[in-house]
């Protein structure tokens, strides 16, 4: 660590649990270390202040003529305008609300008229559901040119409706040429989709000038933990589709013999939407571009790379990657330990040392079989995260790899657990565990 020995790094913002006590299972408590931003992150200051000065005013959404139904309706439709300017989207692209990237996905899925080209590395939120409409997968190359090269190829070959894509590894945080692929896709008549899951809560993305016709991207990866996604893209393939969901809200007219679809996104929002979730995504685009984003990326690839300075000097460890051409990730580090299973090691990370991590496949198996791994785990950097949770990190591996665990674990039904469990999780006898579940 002696390289990174002048250097401090402290929490860019405030996230909820940045002083959370957890249980140990030797005993006491310490400051939970949280390395899952890449699964659901915390939500920021501004996100809480936001839903918790909304919640006395939430009432039903467009249809009400009372003070605090006009309050949420406000809240609601204002919310489009912060994601749109968060992502500066074009003037005919439309911000349609859903649940998350997943739910996003699938709907453009129901709306796109033709075959759909994606790569093997995809999260299997964007590679599921465009089977639908036809599903042609690129299997990606050893390095990002050549993968590059094969695009091009496929889409050569065959007309495609449209190019699905990440924007950002969520196993291994590598990012990929979005504006020049887009180029690639418009030049064959395609259009793109970028699924930005991983990649909106670490860089800013411009859907005007990349090329980009279509993102989406989840709040609970967003600082907005609240249940609310988005999808955002041009109008046309949204407007002539079936809606998503058939229901109140997403017509202009009905009889007993017929029905008038409203236009996207209304088309898309059958139903009572997630007004607080919408809020809170809304607070997180708004936060989040206020934020000055050369200190947010220094703050990113210091802990980035103070972790994989730190990991490297571990006997054992071996890092995840992609392609060996790439010079350019998100604050993701994807690993394994000689000698123990991913699911052993974030169980007594969890148990032994407060430490959070992500284990497993990563809803990813093409690429996981690709890369040769059975399983790994990810440690997800985000802007709660700080140089004392990634020592702790390191320095709780090291610890692994020199004496083992302190602890007894057991596999049972597939997951790792200590053994005995002292650690209280809800029930009767929880203690002071919340939910009492």
């Amino acid at each position: 660590m002696t390289a990174f020995a002048d250097q401090t790094c402290t929490a860019l913002t405030t996230v909820s649990g940045c002083d959370l006590q957890v249980p140990l299972v030797q005993g006491g408590t310490t400051r939970y270390a949280n390395f899952d931003y890449a699964a659901s992150a915390p939500a920021l200051a501004q996100v809480t202040a936001r839903v918790q000065e909304l919640l006395p005013f939430y009432a039903s959404v467009h249809r009400g003529a009372g003070y605090a139904s006009r309050v949420s309706t406000d809240c609601y439709e204002s919310a489009r305008g912060s994601v749109a300017r968060f992502l500066n989207a074009a003037d005919d692209q439309v911000v349609v609300f859903t649940r998350n990237t997943t739910d996003s996905l699938n709907l453009l899925a129901a709306c796109v008229p033709g075959d759909t080209v994606v790569l093997d590395v995809e999260h299997h939120a964007n590679f599921l559901p465009w089977v639908k409409n036809g599903r042609r997968v690129v299997p990606i190359a050893d390095t990002i040119e050549e993968t590059i090269q094969r695009v091009v190829a496929e889409l050569c070959t065959k007309p495609a409706a449209l190019l699905a894509i990440t924007g950002a590894s969520n196993v291994t945080g590598e990012l990929l040429p979005l504006e020049r692929l887009a180029w690639i896709a418009h030049q064959c008549g395609t259009r793109v989709l970028v699924d930005a899951a991983q990649l909106a809560p670490h860089r800013r993305i411009d859907l005007r000038t990349s090329g980009i016709d279509y993102l989406a991207f989840s709040g609970h990866k967003a600082y907005a933990p609240f249940g609310a996604g988005v999808l955002v893209g041009r109008r046309d393939w949204l407007d002539t589709a079936e809606p998503y969901l058939a229901g109140g809200g997403a017509v202009r007219s009905v009889t007993a013999d017929s029905v008038e679809w409203a236009p996207a996104p209304q088309r898309h929002e059958a139903g009572s939407p997630n007004v607080l979730g919408v809020a809170a995504l809304a607070a997180a685009c708004d936060a989040l571009a206020e934020l000055d984003q050369t200190t947010v990326l220094e703050h990113e690839q210091y802990l980035t790379h103070r972790l994989r300075y730190g990991l490297k000097t571990v006997p054992g460890v071996n890092f995840l990657r992609i392609w060996r051409d790439s010079t350019d990730a998100v604050g993701i580090v994807a690993f394994t330990v000689d000698g123990f299973e991913p699911g052993q090691v974030a169980a007594y990370l969890s148990a032994e040392h407060g430490i959070g991590v992500r284990d497993g496949r990563f809803c990813a198996h093409p690429l996981l079989s690709r890369l040769g791994v059975d399983a790994a785990l990810r440690a997800s950097i985000g802007l709660g995260s700080t140089t004392a949770d990634v020592d702790r990190l390191i320095d709780a591996i090291a610890a692994l790899v020199e004496n083992g665990p302190t602890w007894d674990y057991a596999k049972t039904d597939g997951h790792w657990n200590p053994t005995p469990e002292t650690r209280p999780f809800g029930g009767s006898d929880a203690g002071a565990a919340p939910c009492g579940f």
